[in-house]
């Protein structure tokens, strides 16, 4: 009766062992998943600050620049409107330029089958 035992024992390891490690896997897909969803909420809030200040800085530093030039040389026209006008351009290209290179990243990531911190 032991030998029966044993043969049983040793055809259900096989078995709990592939159920145990499915749950196992399982435990260890949701963790990733959550943890991927927390960093894209992180990374969009991120992306969110770099385009403002992508756009904010150049249009500040433009402003600041014009006051100085109305202040130090007076002319007909207002150099304060025109470089902040320019700021702005330029910082609407600057965040344009990083959008799309996340957007390309994130398309690059999506076709190798996930972030590279997963594997």
């Amino acid at each position: 009766m032991s030998d029966q035992q044993e043969k049983k024992t040793a055809a259900d390891e096989p078995e709990w062992s592939r159920l145990a490690g499915v749950s196992a896997a399982r435990k260890l897909k949701a963790q990733r998943e959550k943890s991927h969803a927390a960093r894209t909420v992180w990374s969009g809030l991120g992306m969110m600050g770099l385009v403002g200040w992508a756009v904010v800085a150049p249009t500040l530093l433009g402003a600041g620049l014009g006051v100085w030039l109305d202040r130090r040389y007076p002319t007909n026209h207002s150099w304060t409107i025109t470089l902040l006008f320019a700021g702005l351009v330029v910082g609407c290209f600057n965040a344009w330029y990083w959008v799309t290179r996340e957007d390309r990243e994130t398309h690059k990531q999506r076709e190798n089958g996930g972030t590279e911190s997963d594997e």
